[in-house]
């Protein structure tokens, strides 16, 4: 497999930063990109590349959720899990830490 070089591995990682939500990571690799050779326009056009990708999913999760809100409990409540699953091992607590 042939390796990456610089540029190219300053893309692939603005797009992980840019779809995990890291504004840290942001800040760390657009200096690297730019000390890659990639011009601002470059980078520019690989983050709404990556924007674009990253919304499909986001997309998706708030269709679920307005669907949800258009259904009664009675007629989710076999298909609805009875944790939120953001709680890691403590089922007590939501993603919010509310019980």
């Amino acid at each position: 497999m042939k390796q990456l070089n610089h540029r190219e591995r300053s893309l692939v990682s603005l797009g992980a930063a840019l779809a995990s939500n890291c504004v840290p990571c942001i800040e760390f690799h657009i200096p690297g990109a730019k000390r890659s050779g990639l011009s601002d326009r470059e980078i520019e056009a690989a983050l709404e590349i990556a924007d674009k990708v990253r919304q499909v999913p986001a997309r998706a999760v708030l269709e679920t959720a307005l669907s949800r809100i258009e259904t009664t409990p009675d007629e989710t409540a076999d298909s609805v899990s009875s944790e939120c699953g953001c709680s890691g091992s403590d089922p007590t607590f939501g993603c919010d830490g509310v019980t």
